[in-house]
């Protein structure tokens, strides 16, 4: 009697697990981005509020302490903290080629706070101006100038910004969008079919009365 080989069965393709490992990190891309851009935003509108550089002005009444606070020194960082909010949630919204611009502008936003605050941090204009306003002359400069540590927490959270958008063009594309529950497989949903109506039903007899219809006739 002859041999008889088995057929070598085709294994199905672990397709499903690998749609499951790119949907996991996704979820967990997408909830860096969002903790990131959140607490770096959030930092950022906190410390641009603290008192940035420190300084005196001598007068006639005497030497006048001075103070200047981030958002007296440069608003960019402020302004730029916003944009980053408003494009951290922007960029869920988004699809496509959509979601990587504010990905993009997210993560410049956060460069540009960054950038500017650094450059706030030797800025003694604002001092300046309040060692005028002090002496009540405008030739009057400050003097003894110190930095405190504001503005290097300002751009370190500006940073926290800037990878948040990294993320995003990284990962974007596998994040749902906000009215991804409405949809399946990115195609919207078909309309359930139109009932039937029943003339034995009432509401429907008086629908085709408001309708002008006979819902006699043919029957």
């Amino acid at each position: 009697m002859g041999c008889v080989s088995a057929a070598s069965v085709p294994q199905p393709r672990a397709t499903g697990q690998g749609e499951a490992v790119t949907a996991g990190s996704g979820r967990r891309s997408l909830a860096v981005a969002l903790l990131l851009g959140a607490l770096g935003s959030a930092v950022v509108l906190l410390a641009s509020g603290r008192t940035w550089t420190e300084g005196r002005v001598t007068g006639v009444g005497g030497s006048v302490a001075l103070e200047a606070a981030g958002g007296d020194v440069t608003g960019a960082p402020t302004a730029l903290a916003v944009v980053g909010l408003a494009a951290l949630v922007a960029v869920l919204a988004a699809r496509g080629a959509g979601r990587r611009v504010v990905a993009l502008l997210l993560a410049l936003s956060g460069a540009g706070a960054a950038g500017t605050a650094l450059l706030g941090a030797n800025d003694s204009a604002a001092l300046d101006e309040r060692a005028a306003r002090a002496t009540g002359d405008t030739a009057a400069r400050a003097a003894d100038l110190t930095q405190t540590a504001w503005p290097y927490v300002t751009a370190a959270a500006a940073l926290l910004i800037l990878a948040a958008g990294l993320i995003a063009l990284r990962y974007g594309r596998t994040w749902p969008a906000m009215s991804g529950r409405y949809e399946r497989d990115g195609a919207p949903r078909a309309r359930t079919a139109r009932r039937a109506e029943d003339p034995d039903r009432p509401e429907d007899l008086w629908k085709a009365l408001d309708r002008g219809e006979d819902p006699t006739d043919g029957a």
